[in-house]
């Protein structure tokens, strides 16, 4: 997949794709951002980091820039996974505090590097967390990555989203891209 965007440092973005094309999204986008010399931070709502891992390593696409914030392992497996140095493992996806306190302990520990945030995906923080909830929560990330220079990417299914958290999502980020139209 070729983007319609060169992502540029401190910019953010919200990427719009079909549902079934939002986990070739997702590792295009990575191979993108590491092409770019960015360091990435996968914040997963969508996919466990082992699937991720996985699927990360068979289409050859190298963790050793990539960080992860987990939130469904513990929720799915009941229990703690055993401790990743690249992943954080959140107890729940609607725990947006520990969510938050994850996100800003990564980039702060990371402040030196040329990192981009990608955020996968609004749509499943829905199953768990109101769209009011989420438009805070996205609302705070954005702003943190402003403060500190950094980029984001925020990938969503339209169809899936109200009107309401649509209309702040874009009010968030400075270019809204959506790939089905953009073929």
């Amino acid at each position: 997949m070729i983007f319609p965007f060169e992502p540029k440092e401190e910019s953010l973005y919200l990427i719009m794709a079909s549902a079934a094309r939002l986990k070739e999204e997702n590792m295009a986008l990575i191979r993108l951002l590491l092409s770019k010399d960015y360091y990435v931070l996968v914040v997963t709502a969508n996919q466990p980091y082992d699937i991720l891992k996985k699927s990360y390593e068979k289409a050859g696409i190298p963790l050793d820039r990539i960080f992860f914030v987990d939130t469904v392992t513990k929720y799915a497996l009941g229990k703690d996974h055993e401790q990743v140095p690249n992943c954080r493992f959140i107890s729940n996806p609607s725990d947006l505090t520990d969510l938050g306190i994850a996100v800003t302990a990564i980039l702060g520990e990371n402040k030196e590097k040329k990192i981009s945030l990608l955020f996968d995906s609004v749509n499943a923080m829905l199953i768990y967390i109101s769209s009011q909830n989420i438009t805070r929560f996205i609302h705070f990330v954005t702003n943190k990555l402003r403060l500190m220079n950094f980029s984001g990417i925020f990938l969503a299914v339209e169809k899936g989203l109200d009107p309401d958290l649509l209309i702040h999502l874009t009010t968030f980020v400075d270019q809204v891209i959506d790939l089905d139209k953009s073929q």
